[in-house]
């Protein structure tokens, strides 16, 4: 008897030990970057969108909301103190008391140059154009339920800019920005802006109203970009308004789970105006990797980073229920399950998570110790070589089609030699995927002109075309515009274009 019970512990023992190992082996490693050896040339699918994404507030001049009031205070008390390249503290933008106030009140005044700015993306070969509408804009004063007249004359110059020029718009609704007034006060639970217990219904208005002008016009929308990545800098590292620092992540759940809430309610005012319209978001996607592969630790953190930042958003549309990661409790959402109508992918590479004790982890964006990884002019980490293997996770595990809404890098070189390697390595990338299965419909590079980029002001470049800030906001098309005319012009990449800009194999760097 006691033999048996032995045998009995010792099996035991073994399937735990089994499971164990077999856990431990999905988790997330460090792997070195390996350039694939395929030769080219690369043809994309018939009907392909080649464009450019942008954002209201980044290209648009100032209206009323709670950025153009953040940049406003942050100049006039010259907050641009810089903890190190890529980082900035609560209340502080890159470079503010340099940069001539002009140039906040106006960003690229995409208002006045939009049309040239079109034509020259059509005359590049490009057929779709990401654009955001300004919440603020449109609704610029509290109470409002018609929106401001001008704010709709502009949208529609713009709107007919695009059809005259070929141009498919996909049109994103949040991109960060909303109306000061949302922040000015707050609900009988003393919750301020887009936590408010009436903004959901406030942002449903503001999306019916942009469907009722704009719907027969585009059947592609994106109802909130980043969304992750606002919750996390607004209010958990605090340097996005409203400049919140809540302790762990299971603090921001709340914020999670409201804009989720957004996001249904928009869906379904889309759905109502235009029943054919292809709706999703736009989430922000990085690899994260352990530092160490010998940490369990650094394992461990970074597949719950993983699955906090990036999985379980996208899963609570498909279940409509927000199962957070990273610590709370579930949270079941009205009218949220099955709403999207494909995944938005926004990729710029890979991050590293180290920690130094249980909870305590922090993100490193570049590792110049790493053969063969690039770094932008962000400091961010550039591997084109973990793009495919997220799509095809992503086409798998959600069955949806998947479009890049923005791939880009930060690089002010002249020659912008580095933004044309990575414009060609990450199309080549976005094949691989659908060779391996994944139906990726589009790809919109971030961005077509130089932009305000949020916290870091107007120093990363990240366009296409270069903005002469300082003479009449001037266009000058980079040598990626024709890297990217050539792509587009093709539908593919062509042996000639990818043996010029490959990633040499391991051995030679």
């Amino acid at each position: 008897m006691v033999f048996v019970s032995l045998v009995f512990v010792a099996a035991v023992a073994f399937a735990v030990a089994l499971v164990a190992v077999d856990l431990i082996g999905r988790l997330p490693r460090r792997e070195p970057i390996v350039p694939p050896a395929a030769d080219g040339p690369f043809a994309f699918p018939r009907g392909f969108l080649w464009g450019t994404a942008t954002a209201d507030h980044q290209i648009e001049r100032a209206q009323a909301d709670d950025w153009t009031v953040f940049e406003r205070r942050a100049k006039a008390e010259g907050k641009q103190d810089r903890i190190r390249k890529g980082q900035m503290r609560p209340g502080h933008i890159g470079d503010v008391v340099a940069t001539p106030a002009e140039w906040f009140e106006k960003k690229t005044d995409f208002d006045t140059h939009f049309d040239d700015d079109l034509a020259l993306a059509a005359a590049h070969g490009h057929n779709a154009f990401r654009l955001s509408i300004s919440w603020a804009r449109l609704f610029p004063r509290a109470g409002m339920t018609t929106p401001d007249s001008d704010g709709v004359a502009f949208y529609e110059r713009v709107f007919a800019s695009l059809a005259k020029h070929g141009l498919q718009p996909s049109v994103t609704l949040f991109h960060f920005a909303s109306p000061q007034w949302l922040w000015d006060g707050t609900d009988a639970q003393g919750r301020r802006g887009l936590e408010s217990d009436d903004a959901v219904a406030h942002f449903a208005h503001f999306t019916r109203t942009v469907v009722d002008l704009f719907g027969a016009q585009t059947r592609h929308w994106c109802t909130l970009n980043e969304p992750m990545v606002w919750a996390v800098l607004g209010y958990l590292e605090g340097v996005f308004p409203p400049f919140q620092r809540r302790g762990l992540p299971a603090q921001i759940n709340a914020v999670v789970a409201q804009l989720l809430r957004m996001h249904a309610a928009a869906y379904h005012a889309i759905k109502r105006g235009r029943p054919d319209a292809e709706v999703g978001i736009a989430h922000h996607v990085r690899h994260f990797v352990p530092w160490r592969n010998r940490s369990l630790l650094d394992r461990i953190t970074a597949k719950g980073v993983d699955n906090g930042f990036i999985v379980d958003f996208l899963d609570a549309i498909e279940t409509g229920v927000f199962r957070p990661a990273l610590g709370g409790p579930a949270v079941e959402i009205e009218g949220l399950a099955g709403t999207q109508d494909y995944v938005g992918v926004n990729f710029y590479g890979r991050f590293y998570v180290r920690t130094s004790g249980p909870g305590k982890f922090e993100i490193v964006p570049h590792d110049p110790s790493e053969p063969g990884e690039e770094e932008s002019d962000v400091g961010w980490a550039i591997d084109e070589t973990s793009l495919a293997p997220q799509l095809v996770r992503f086409a798998a595990r959600y069955k949806k089609p998947l479009y890049i809404l923005e791939n880009g890098i930060a690089d002010a070189a002249d020659d912008d030699v580095s933004r044309q390697r990575f414009l060609v390595r990450h199309v080549q990338a976005v094949w691989q995927a659908i060779e391996q299965g994944a139906d990726v419909r589009g790809f919109f590079y971030w961005s077509l002109v130089d932009n305000f980029e949020w916290i870091e002001g107007f120093a990363p470049r990240f366009g296409l075309v270069n903005v002469d800030y300082a003479h009449g906001m001037r266009r000058r098309p980079r040598p990626s515009l024709a890297v990217y005319a050539d792509i587009a012009g093709k539908n593919a990449v062509d042996a000639a274009l990818w043996a010029r800009f490959r990633r040499p194999p391991p051995s030679s760097l």
